[in-house]
């Protein structure tokens, strides 16, 4: 028995050796992905490699739809319940704190690095800033000032004013299948929308003055973060004090006066502070959207929101639209569905031919030598 448990032991102890050996490895293997990973975020290319890992078009895109229609109510609470009818302030508001919780992700090494200043020239980031404010601000403005019809009308016109513009400005050009895809779209987006055009001519001139800053907007979005290796908070980080001075400068012109004599009590408060918390995750489920997919598809996005409210209030709500109305929504369902599969296939062509080639050993039959030894022979193959 002695004999029996010294070999025990000493196997035991064999044993907790190789145990302890595993974790070990294991503790290490994880120790290099964490410095892996860590070193990937301290460059502007892995940062946005791993937002490309993480957040495809479809993760981006359901994610500013979810937050888009978690904003539009609480906007609606907060402009109509809670009573605070200064747009631009609002806006201020969202951005400012947007703007603090960058700098603490900043301060934690949690914030994405920024491509080196000389990709990228001070002017395109202040242009974009200057641009987000102007569409955001002059977006809750016309909200407020026009009827809902009126305000989706000059929502459709964003779409060519943004085709024209990548046309002008990049070359751009669009296939004749899309283009009829999108005339499907706006059109169905207004049969089911545009009930009324009541406006003044305050809200009017605001609503145009809307459509091409908000066209920009997206196109500079999409466009730094397609070529020039920019993530959505890096972005964000780089632009938003621009913004926010920006709309410190409109709000003299187009808020109401008596902000100061707002009721700022803990409810009120509250509700206006979901309401900026959400809207630092629409603008960035917004860039997130734009940096993986285009300006014009980010568009058609936004309608396809206007169109599933609309059919939802009808299924889950009953209220009634009108057979009219619900028309359209269907219609513009079915073009950003062959919209949709448009986009899909030329990303499928696009990645099958920048496809890197690729050196895999592919074995040959055994060859027998003069000596009579048998040598493995390969080859290799190139695999697009």
């Amino acid at each position: 028995m002695g004999l029996f448990d010294s070999l025990l032991k000493k196997d035991g102890k064999k044993f907790i050796k190789r145990k302890d050996s595993d974790a070990g490895e294991a503790g290490r293997t994880l120790e290099e992905l964490r410095g892996s990973l860590y070193n990937e975020l301290r460059t502007s290319e892995g940062a946005k490699r791993q937002q490309q890992r993480f957040c495809g078009p479809v993760v981006a895109m359901t994610f500013n739809f979810l937050v888009s229609v978690g904003i539009i109510l609480t906007n609606k609470f907060v402009m109509g319940q809670v009573g605070f009818n200064f747009p631009i302030f609002l806006t201020l508001i969202h951005y400012s704190v947007a703007w603090i919780l960058l700098a603490f992700f900043k301060a934690l090494s949690i914030l994405p690095v920024s491509p080196p200043s000389k990709t990228t020239p001070f002017s395109s980031l202040f242009a974009l800033g200057v641009v987000m404010s102007f569409a955001t601000g002059l977006a809750n403005t016309s909200l407020k000032h026009n009827s809902v019809g009126f305000y989706q009308m000059t929502k459709i016109a964003v779409t060519p004013t943004i085709v024209l513009a990548e046309f002008v400005l990049f070359s751009k050009t669009v296939g004749y299948k899309k283009v009829l895809a999108l005339v499907v779209v706006s059109a169905g987006v207004a049969v089911a929308t545009v009930t009324d055009l009541e406006f003044n001519l305050f809200g009017a001139c605001v609503a145009i003055a809307w459509i091409i800053p908000s066209g920009i907007n997206k196109i500079l979005w999409s466009n730094l973060q397609q070529q020039a290796n920019w993530t959505a908070l890096a972005l964000m980080w780089k632009t938003t004090p621009v913004t926010v001075f920006f709309l410190l400068a409109l709000m003299p012109w187009l808020d109401p006066p008596g902000v100061l004599l707002f009721k700022w009590n803990i409810n009120n408060s509250s509700a206006i502070l979901i309401s900026a918390l959400l809207g630092f995750l629409l603008q960035w489920s917004g860039a997130l959207a734009l940096g993986a997919t285009s300006a014009t598809s980010h568009v058609v996005l936004g309608q396809f929101k206007t169109c599933v409210i609309l059919l939802g209030g009808y299924v889950l709500f009953n209220s009634d639209p009108g057979i009219i109305s619900i028309c359209g929504a269907v219609t513009a369902l079915c073009g950003m569905s062959v919209y949709a599969s448009l986009n899909l296939r030329e990303s499928r062509e696009s990645s099958s031919k920048q496809l890197p080639k690729q050196n895999v050993p592919l074995p040959k039959p055994k060859a027998t030598t003069e000596g009579g030894v048998v040598s493995d022979v390969t080859s290799t193959t190139n695999i697009v």
